[in-house]
C-alpha cells in the first residue's frame, strides 16, 4: 500500500467518525429549563420580590425524612394559595407540582417512595392574599 492510498484511507475513517459523531449528537436528548424561556425573563423582576419577600417571612420549612421516604412541609397559617414544584434538572419529565389547597394546612406530606434518586429542587410557590413568596431548597435522595 503506497502513501497515497493511506491517506485517502485515514480521510475517509476520520469523516465516517465525524459523521457518527455528528449523528449521535443529533439524537440526544436536550431538555429546556422551561419552554417559555423569554417570557419568563420578562417577569424575573416579580420572581426577585417574591424571593424578597419570602426572605422577611420564614414560615416555611421543608424536612426530608429518609427514614419515611418523606418530606414534611411546614405551612404558614395565613396562606391563601400555594403550589410546591419538584424539579429534577436531569430530566424534566420527572417533574411535577403539588398543589398546596386554600384550607389552613400547617403541614404537607409529600411521599418520594416513587422519586428517582439524585438531586431534586424543591420550589415552593405561595401567598398570603396580598404578597406572593419564593422559596427553594435543594433535596438530595
Amino acid at each position: 500500500m503506497n502513501w497515497g492510498k493511506s491517506i485517502i484511507l485515514v480521510f475517509v475513517l476520520f469523516a465516517g467518525f465525524i459523521g457518527t459523531m455528528v449523528y449521535r449528537m443529533t439524537r440526544e436528548r436536550v431538555d429546556l429549563v422551561s419552554d417559555n424561556y423569554y417570557q419568563n425573563e420578562i417577569d424575573y423582576q416579580q420572581h426577585i420580590d417574591r424571593v424578597t419577600n419570602a426572605r422577611t417571612n420564614d414560615s416555611v420549612t421543608m424536612t426530608y425524612q429518609a427514614d419515611l421516604e418523606r418530606v414534611v412541609v411546614v405551612l404558614p397559617s395565613d396562606l391563601r394559595k400555594g403550589e410546591i414544584n419538584f424539579y429534577r434538572p436531569s430530566d424534566r419529565q420527572q417533574d411535577f407540582r403539588v398543589a398546596i389547597p386554600a384550607r389552613h394546612a400547617i403541614r404537607q406530606i409529600i411521599s418520594t417512595k416513587d422519586l428517582d434518586k439524585g438531586i431534586w429542587r424543591v420550589q415552593f410557590t405561595w401567598s398570603d392574599g396580598q404578597r406572593e413568596y419564593y422559596k427553594e431548597e435543594q433535596l438530595f435522595l
